[in-house]
């Protein structure tokens, strides 16, 4: 008997799985963009916002990646 997660990665068709992994890819630039920013940045405010994005990134790279265990 098929599990509800291995039910759903037998519906993903070929096209699905490409964006998946586009969007991972974009989430994942999207995180280190972020973190090298928030090195970078002087201003506090300006740190914690960019330190934020790149957890916010991070995150939902994560929430996507599970689609594909």
């Amino acid at each position: 008997m098929l599990t509800r997660r291995a039910f759903f990665m037998a519906e993903l068709s070929e096209l699905d799985l490409q964006n998946l992994r586009h969007l991972i890819g974009g989430f994942s630039t999207t995180h280190c963009k972020m973190t090298a920013y928030a090195s970078q940045a002087t201003d506090p405010a300006v740190k914690q916002f960019f330190q934020k994005s790149a957890q916010s990134a991070m995150e939902t790279k994560q929430q996507l990646m599970g689609f594909l265990q």
